[in-house]
């Protein structure tokens, strides 16, 4: 080969590690513009996983959770993969609740589900600006939870059960299944700020039925036992109590001291008759807690908690116990019994 030839060679050699090393830059400049957006978009998703703090104030998992998580499958989220449900329970203690609630807002959490006039108290004092749903609160309005039903303002909404004449329904049904009834008693936690009106709504009640009315307030569990014998010494026919986070954890010793006594009694929620006591009349608690993945599902699509109304209860549920009304020696009235939608034997 002659060494034009041999130049000629290196030149093209030379050209072709030229063009190869342009195309080799060329493809390595554009792979951030191939993969970056799909790198991004990725991320984008992962953050787009909603994360809600769960609070209650009770001291574990109850039927209701599995209602609300049922609202939740029903509009198309399931846990663990396009949702995440974390769980916190305040163990009946306010500071408890304070606690997580403190705890949600430094954790950035996109939203708090929780229930109860302590619970949603708790969430304000931590937040006004992480949307609050409230599965039930008492008296949304009137505990200064939100500025009415139809506008909520803030950033709370959610669903208010109190109506005021299912006070007067409950001593009412009282009245016509205890013959001769002229004393009751109203047991309720002092702590619970939401309480002192409905005690006093009580009372009303109570009048216009032309029954005595004894309101004993309780600070702890040990206290329910003193309630109870304070309750015999004064002679008292029946028991309603004022449901909350506190009486909620102590269901199960309450149904067991009417039994002890011989008392007959009637409670918000079906969630005391169960472990025997003797009847419930008020709002299906279980559906509120379902209804409560509508507010997370509209909320997580834009819409601000200031702007979405307020719901009531419209389903009502009346349930009898009738071991626990042989257990203390009572008989149901015929028709009182035909008017439960659940009778529990």
């Amino acid at each position: 080969m002659t060494a034009g030839s041999e130049q000629q060679a290196v030149s093209s050699k030379t050209r072709g590690r030229k063009r190869m090393n342009r195309r080799f830059f060329v493809f390595f400049c554009l792979l951030p513009a191939v993969f970056l957006p799909a790198v991004l978009t990725g991320a984008q998703q992962a953050k787009k996983v909603p994360r809600i703090a769960y609070v209650l104030g009770r001291s574990g998992p109850m039927e209701f959770d599995e209602a609300f998580r049922r609202g939740l499958r029903e509009l198309g989220y399931v846990e663990g993969q396009n949702i995440t449900i974390e769980y916190r329970w305040g163990e009946g203690s306010e500071n408890r609740l304070s606690e997580l609630m403190a705890e949600a807002v430094r954790l950035k959490r996109d939203l708090i589900v929780t229930a109860g006039t302590p619970a949603v108290l708790a969430a304000k004092k931590a937040t006004a600006t992480i949307p609050i749903i409230m599965a039930n609160s008492p008296d949304a309005v009137r505990d200064g939870l939100v500025n009415s039903l139809a506008r909520p303002g803030g950033n709370v909404t959610g669903l208010s059960i109190f109506l005021p004449e299912l006070t007067g329904k409950r001593l009412e049904l009282l009245k016509e299944t205890v013959s001769k009834l002229s004393r009751v008693a109203t047991v309720w936690n002092v702590a619970n700020p939401g309480n002192a009106p409905l005690v006093r709504d009580t009372e009303v009640a109570a009048r216009e039925l032309g029954l005595e009315l004894e309101s004993i307030g309780v600070h702890a569990a040990d206290e329910l036992e003193k309630a109870f014998a304070i309750m015999a010494k004064r002679q008292i026919g029946a028991l309603t109590v004022l449901s909350d986070f506190f009486m909620n954890t102590n269901r199960r010793l309450i149904a067991e001291l009417t039994i002890k006594n011989r008392l007959p009694s009637i409670f918000p929620s079906a969630v005391y008759v169960q472990p025997g006591g003797l009847m419930s009349y008020g709002p299906d608690i279980a559906a509120t807690y379902q209804r409560a993945a509508y507010y997370v599902d509209k909320i997580l699509k834009g819409a601000r908690p200031a702007d979405l109304p307020v719901e009531q209860p419209m389903k009502f549920e009346f349930v009898i116990n009738l071991k626990a009304a042989k257990q203390i020696g009572l008989t149901i009235p015929p028709n009182v019994l035909a008017r439960a939608n659940q009778v529990i034997k």
